[in-house]
C-alpha cells in the first residue's frame, strides 16, 4: 500500500483533470497514432510504430501512478483549525529580520507546492521553520545559507 498524500480540494481536483485529460484525449490520439503506424506495412522496420508503442506504455505508466496517486490522497479540510499558530494550509505573513521585507506564504503539502503561487511546502526549510509558531514569535529559519530570523506577523486561513 502506498503512503497517504495530502492535497487541498484545488490540488486533488486538479490531479483529476488531469488523469481525465489523459484517459479522454491522449489515449485515444496515441491509439490513432499506433493505428496508422500499423497500416503503413512491416511493423519490424517501422520506426513511427515502435515511437507510438513507446508513448503508449509512457502514457499508461503515467495513468497507472495518478490513479495511485489519486487513490491515497486526503483533502485536507482548514475549516476548525487554529489559527493561533502556523500550520499546514496556514496563510502566513512574515518579516525577514535584517531586511524587515514581509513576505506572505501559505504552506502546502510537498506535492503542491509553487512559490510562483506563494505555495511553500511544509517540508520546507521555511516551512519547517515556521510550523508551530505564533504571531509575534521569531522564528529561526535553518537554510543552506544559515540561519534567517523571521518574525511572524500575521496568520490566517
Amino acid at each position: 500500500m502506498s503512503d497517504i498524500t495530502y492535497y487541498t480540494e484545488e490540488g486533488l481536483k486538479s490531479l483529476k483533470d488531469e488523469l481525465f485529460e489523459l484517459e479522454t484525449h491522449e489515449r485515444p490520439r496515441i491509439s490513432q497514432q499506433i493505428a496508422e503506424a500499423r497500416d503503413k506495412g512491416d511493423l519490424s522496420e517501422n520506426a513511427e510504430y515502435d515511437a507510438a508503442k513507446e508513448a503508449q506504455g509512457l502514457l499508461e505508466m503515467k495513468i497507472s501512478k495518478l490513479k495511485n496517486i489519486i487513490s491515497t490522497a486526503r483533502v485536507l479540510d482548514d475549516t476548525g483549525m487554529d489559527t493561533s499558530k502556523v500550520l499546514i494550509l496556514s496563510i502566513v505573513t512574515i518579516r525577514h529580520m535584517k531586511t524587515k521585507k514581509e513576505m506572505v506564504y501559505t504552506l502546502v503539502a510537498e506535492n503542491e507546492a509553487d512559490l510562483k503561487e506563494k505555495k511553500i511546502s511544509v517540508d520546507s526549510p521555511i516551512g519547517k521553520g515556521l510550523l508551530g509558531h505564533s504571531v509575534g514569535d521569531i522564528a529561526d529559519v535553518e537554510t543552506p545559507g544559515g540561519i534567517i530570523q523571521f518574525e511572524i506577523v500575521n496568520i490566517s486561513r
